[in-house]
């Protein structure tokens, strides 16, 4: 399956590209949205590819989604458009690279930006310190930097975010599960038991597949 965004443009799901687990079994197709910079998203994508790799075999679309688009000054071009936003979204358009073009290492990418950004605190807003984290991973960087100099991906980047805005998403992470969207904060990050990330992204698409009557489920404090 390809994994360019040929048709996004007209926001239809069905040209989406996703992710299959190369494992055995099936589950609802579903969106995931997500932006490096938070850490609700990490601990929801960690989750969710611990999962993958404990045989889980999610059809999933990562969707990638700036947090920057909210706080620009009223007139001022949007952030995927503004070269001097470059930096501030530079690993979101990579990630975007990686997942439509070298889609085998995305998992292993998408991982290590997020534990680079919240475990090692690096703020992954310039081009080297990207190339160093995910050459090793076998992410070609100079394919990476053409398809960056094309500004694809922040055009690709912006049509993401026109899509979550047809289900007026707030912030990340937001599930889309037949057509209807869902903003989860989950408060941990995975341990070394993948069955339990497995239990964790099954029970949330369970709910969100078969349980729509839920519009809000919160604790009043945050659980210890």
């Amino acid at each position: 399956m390809s994994y360019f965004f040929a048709n996004f443009s007209i926001l239809d799901e069905a040209t989406l590209p996703r992710h299959h687990s190369p494992y055995d079994g099936s589950m609802v197709p579903f969106l995931l949205s997500y932006d490096y910079r938070c850490p609700f998203a990490k601990n929801m994508h960690l989750h969710l590819i611990a999962a993958q790799r404990a045989g889980a075999n999610y059809d999933v679309t990562f969707i990638p989604w700036t947090m920057s688009q909210g706080h620009k000054p009223e007139g001022a071009l949007d952030v995927w458009a503004d070269e001097k936003q470059d930096k501030v979204n530079l690993a979101l358009t990579v990630s975007i690279s990686v997942r439509d073009q070298q889609p085998e290492h995305f998992l292993d990418a998408h991982e290590a930006l997020f534990r680079a950004r919240h475990e090692q605190g690096l703020r992954l807003n310039d081009i080297d310190q990207l190339t160093e984290i995910l050459s090793p991973l076998g992410v070609d960087m100079e394919a990476v930097r053409a398809d960056l100099a094309t500004r694809r991906p922040h055009q690709v980047l912006g049509e993401a975010y026109a899509l979550m805005a047809t289900y007026e998403a707030f912030g990340v992470p937001t599930f889309v599960v037949n057509h209807d969207a869902t903003f989860v904060r989950y408060m941990k990050s995975p341990t070394d038991d993948p069955s339990a990330s497995r239990a964790v992204i099954d029970t949330l698409l369970a709910l969100m597949e078969h349980s729509v009557d839920i519009n809000e489920f919160k604790h009043t404090k945050v659980p210890n």
